[in-house]
């Protein structure tokens, strides 16, 4: 999803759906001035950030690079357009607390899924306090807030499959069918996933536990089958 320095970016430009450059402030350097104008011309939001900043985000390469453009995904994208794109889409059902959707957030946007549907009622100051916790993160990945009902009825349209992650499910990360064009639910740090979403789930998976505490907090559930899921699809290799 990532393209990096001043020839893989022209490339990208020429041959691939840009979403977004980020490109080093202050630089100096006059190739990289004209592909900012390229890109300008061309609608792509130019995001400008310090120098560690896009050594940060850059995967790693021989020499670290002066401007990056993000590919494969839409940051402004529908719910349909979202459903319709390629890559694991999660699912955040009654999920209560800010700072929680944001390190999911992070972590669906590192694992390379397509985006996120965040259902539930929060006011914009919850909103802005997820974006900010995910590393805003929101710049790179599609965060979708909508409620239960029409995410149900969205997916059920779409050609995905729904996988929920709960205490009461049957198969094991690893042997569940992560590949392709999946949706993937986790549920409230309180209620987890609710009915009428395991009803329309095809799998349900439940974490492997061999302590005494029966269950594992937010982040860290959906972390272990965000990496399965990238595994499984070949992703990060």
């Amino acid at each position: 999803m990532q393209r990096r320095g001043i020839d893989e970016v022209r490339q990208a430009l020429a041959d691939e759906s840009v979403s977004l450059i980020l490109v080093q402030r202050d630089h100096d350097d006059p190739m990289i001035g004209e592909l900012i104008e390229e890109a300008r011309g061309m609608g792509i939001p130019v995001e400008e950030g310090p120098e560690s900043d896009i050594w940060r985000m850059a995967r790693p390469g021989p020499e670290p690079p002066k401007v990056l453009a993000l590919v494969g995904r839409r940051p402004d994208s529908s719910i349909d357009e979202l459903l319709d794109a390629q890559g694991v889409v999660w699912l955040l059902v009654g999920v209560r607390y800010a700072v929680n959707i944001g390190y999911v957030i992070r972590t669906a946007e590192i694992t390379g899924a397509a985006g996120l549907i965040i259902c539930g009622e929060f006011s914009k100051t919850e909103q802005r306090t997820a974006l900010r916790a995910s590393m805003r993160s929101n710049r790179f990945i599609p965060v979708l807030w909508s409620t239960t009902e029409e995410a149900l009825t969205k997916i059920g349209e779409s050609e995905r499959r729904l996988v929920s992650v709960e205490d009461v499910g049957d198969i094991s990360p690893w042997d569940a069918d992560l590949k392709g064009d999946s949706v993937i639910c986790v549920g409230g740090e309180h209620d987890g996933v609710p009915q009428e979403v395991l009803d329309q789930s095809v799998q349900v998976i439940r974490l492997p536990m061999a302590g005494f505490v029966p269950s594992y907090n937010l982040q860290t559930a959906m972390g272990v089958v965000a990496l399965e899921a990238m595994r499984q699809n070949g992703l990060g290799e």
